[in-house]
């Protein structure tokens, strides 16, 4: 159940910039320093492509499922780059995501789209 203090990072950009240096750094700090208690970060889109060939990233999303950050990835996108094993490996939960983010949309939590 999703509360006010629940936030979902919807990330979609293909842009390594917007990732390394605006996504990924709030996400890690929102959640080490307590902004908010329950992040959910949404792999989709472009994003899957990107995150299946770059290896910084690849480790800072190790970091997000370490600090127990939800990591989860549009299936439907991961297949049609060709990535969803890929993110698997990397401990993602591949999985269809329109009916999810409907819901997180419906509940109490922020969602933030990149």
């Amino acid at each position: 159940m999703a509360d006010k203090n629940s936030l979902v990072v919807l990330w979609t950009s293909g842009d390594p910039d917007v990732a390394k240096k605006m996504v990924f750094m709030y996400t890690i700090n929102a959640k080490k320093r307590g902004w908010w208690q329950d992040i959910k970060f949404i792999v989709w889109g472009p994003s899957s492509k990107l995150l299946s060939e770059d290896k910084e990233l690849q480790e800072q999303i190790k970091d997000f499922i370490e600090a127990d950050i939800k990591v989860e990835a549009c299936q439907a996108c991961a297949d049609q780059y060709g990535v969803a094993d890929d993110l698997a490996e990397l401990g993602i939960e591949v999985k269809y995501m329109g009916e999810p983010l409907t819901d997180y949309l419906k509940s109490d939590s922020k969602v933030m789209t990149f």
